[in-house]
């Protein structure tokens, strides 16, 4: 059983700690050090949710769901889009760049933003639904679950430390350069993902 739950964990960290859309917000909503707790909280509590549908074989109906694929790419796709035009426009426009004031987000936008990023990715299904949920078919009973409880752990313990571990890079984006990089980087991510995932849509 442990043997499993060590396997579930570090397969699922192999997945989670990636350049992604998810770790780029919580990144910087981490410097920002703006609703740190409650957005590395929905992160790790919808994998978990993901994860253990998985485990308990929605995988499966997933992957022999085209009409969804397709339908959560496109709306992930033009969602990233936009995130990206939101994170060049910060890097270009220097007074979108003041961390206390114009660059706050409120709770409510914060929750919305991260949801979105979350469920409008089928990455984020193809992962850890249909992937870690497939691999755990090798497993039985009690081994089973405790492959998707270390999974789960794996995402709690990397959001959480994204989050609050971010702030230690703060005297490197005590420079607005810095965070203009930042941004640009993020904008870069958010439209390759877009990308990527048109490219997917198209040649499926």
């Amino acid at each position: 059983m442990f043997s499993a739950a060590f396997s579930g964990f570090f397969l699922g960290a192999s997945l989670i700690i990636a350049i992604g859309a998810q770790n780029a917000f919580i990144l910087r909503q981490g410097l920002l050090r703006q609703h740190v707790f409650i957005l590395s909280l929905i992160c790790a509590l919808s994998d978990a949710v993901l994860i253990a549908a998985g485990v308990a074989g929605l995988g499966t109906l997933i992957a022999q769901s085209p009409k969804l694929i397709s339908f959560v790419t496109l709306a992930g796709a033009a969602f990233l889009f936009w995130y990206a035009s939101v994170a060049f426009r910060r890097a270009f426009h220097p007074e979108a760049m003041q961390v206390r004031s114009n660059g706050s987000v409120s709770l409510k936008a914060a929750v919305a933003t991260c949801l979105a990023l979350t469920f409008l990715n089928p990455h984020v299904y193809l992962d850890t639904v249909v992937l870690l949920g497939s691999l755990s078919a090798r497993y039985e009973g009690s081994a089973r679950a405790a492959y998707g409880a270390g999974a789960v752990i794996a995402s709690f313990v990397w959001f959480f430390s994204l989050g609050y571990g971010a702030r230690l890079l703060q005297p490197i984006f005590a420079k607005p350069a810095a965070w203009r990089v930042l941004d640009c980087i993020i904008g870069v991510v958010m439209a390759l993902i877009g990308i990527s995932l048109l490219v997917r849509f198209f040649n499926s």
